[in-house]
């Protein structure tokens, strides 16, 4: 009776069907580390964008100057290319982490200066309640034998007409109701990316790509609560 409760109590901590125990201690060890980094780059950005937010000098700066702005926003996409290329040689995976991070979170401090502090409080709550859901879902259901794999090529193509449909806002704004159609559209495909990185997360990355796991789970988090950010912003106003 005890080895069976035992062999059950094994059973269930597995993450997925087929897996050894000793593969399975490994991979519990590498997600942690992995969540590990991704907590660190959360709390970066809170305190970076709290600091672009609360701090006058700071915001007033950024506010008032179109060409920071600008390479605030294009310098992210530039540091995801060295911190690709050196994902898996430490210390320069965490170098260009931490530059990485400091930079997009910038971007979210403007952003969350620009909106009311009640409603960033809103976005920040459900996002945070959504990341939970879907992350505690993909874990009950890896351990079920669901494999998420099939979400790649759907979400690449989505993500790509986002892209090209941020890109033609540039050039062709869009109106109120259009806005809230792509924010709504582009947070299920976040949502989606969330379970298909966690899955990824649990039986794909190698143990050497945390980093790149990290960042991934990162942006899809990102991603998520801008687009509720907007959502709510265009329902205030």
């Amino acid at each position: 009776m005890e080895k069976g409760d035992l062999e059950e109590g094994t059973t269930s901590s597995l993450l997925f069907p087929g897996i050894g125990n000793a593969e399975n201690e490994l991979r519990w060890g590498f997600i942690r580390k992995v969540y590990y980094i991704l907590a660190s780059q959360i709390i970066l950005t809170t305190v970076v964008s709290a600091v672009a937010v609360f701090y006058t000098p700071i915001n007033n700066l950024l506010r008032g100057n179109t060409i920071l702005l600008v390479i605030l926003i294009f310098l992210p996409l530039i540091l995801l290319l060295p911190l690709y290329f050196y994902r898996e040689k430490h210390p320069l995976n965490f170098v260009f982490l931490g530059l990485f991070t400091i930079t997009l979170s910038i971007g979210i401090g403007v952003s969350c200066a620009n909106t009311n502090g009640k409603i960033v409080l809103e976005a920040l709550i459900l996002t945070s309640a959504v990341v939970l859901a879907l992350t505690g879902y993909t874990f009950w259901a890896s351990k079920r034998g669901q494999d998420f794999s099939f979400l790649g090529p759907i979400l690449y193509t989505s993500l790509f007409v986002l892209v090209l449909t941020a890109i033609l806002q540039l050039f062709f704004p869009l109106g109120s109701i259009a806005t809230a159609i792509y924010c709504t559209i582009s947070a299920i495909a976040f949502c989606a990316y969330i379970v298909y990185d966690t899955g990824n997360l649990i039986k794909r990355f190698t143990y050497d790509q945390y980093i790149w796991a990290s960042v991934n789970l990162y942006l899809d988090i990102l991603n998520l609560f801008l687009d509720v950010l907007r959502l709510l912003r265009l329902r205030n106003n």
